[in-house]
């Protein structure tokens, strides 16, 4: 499969022609669609290893500090162990082409024809991500989750612990 390569990890070296043997998939963690993708991903025969890890988090960060980690909680973003960077549509389709069931259709999508149905499915699948963080709350920018955890892009992830101050803490 031909690299759509729209960024490299390592600004120094030009990524196009370099082997893929290996793929890092940066999902959001608090997507149940993108969790679901993730669990069905990693249930899947592989050609090329796929390693799922969460956008935005501090593993991500230290393994890629070259990418812009709130776009990647934006859109689906994959990343090549020679430093390719595949994001949208062409993310989608590298990682199918990873999966053995799937490198046929993977094939079929990296055609013009085939390239607006995959963007067309990237599309929906975001449309319904931005419905669902409209009705979880989500700001767009900055998550706050009622566990204690948020994620501000220019910060990264912070825990901040429940405060009894308020009397809301259970002493049982």
């Amino acid at each position: 499969m031909t690299a759509v390569t729209t960024t490299a990890v390592h600004g120094d070296r030009d990524t196009t022609g370099v082997p893929v043997r290996r793929l890092t998939v940066l999902y959001d963690a608090d997507c149940a669609l993108c969790a679901f993708v993730r669990d069905w991903l990693v249930r899947q025969p592989q050609l090329v290893p796929l390693e799922p890890v969460a956008a935005g988090s501090a593993e991500a960060a230290a393994r890629f500090p070259a990418l812009d980690h709130r776009a990647t909680l934006e859109e689906i973003t994959v990343v090549g162990d020679g430093g390719q960077v595949y994001r949208g549509a062409a993310a989608w389709i590298v990682t199918l082409w990873a999966l053995r069931e799937h490198r046929p259709l993977a094939h079929r999508l990296s055609t013009p024809a085939g390239a607006k149905l995959a963007k067309g499915a990237v599309l929906a699948a975001a449309k319904w991500r931005g419905a669902r963080r409209k009705e979880a709350g989500w700001g767009g920018g900055a998550y706050y989750g009622a566990d204690g955890w948020s994620f501000d892009p220019r910060h990264g992830w912070t825990y901040t612990p429940p405060s009894c101050a308020d009397g809301a803490c259970s002493t049982g």
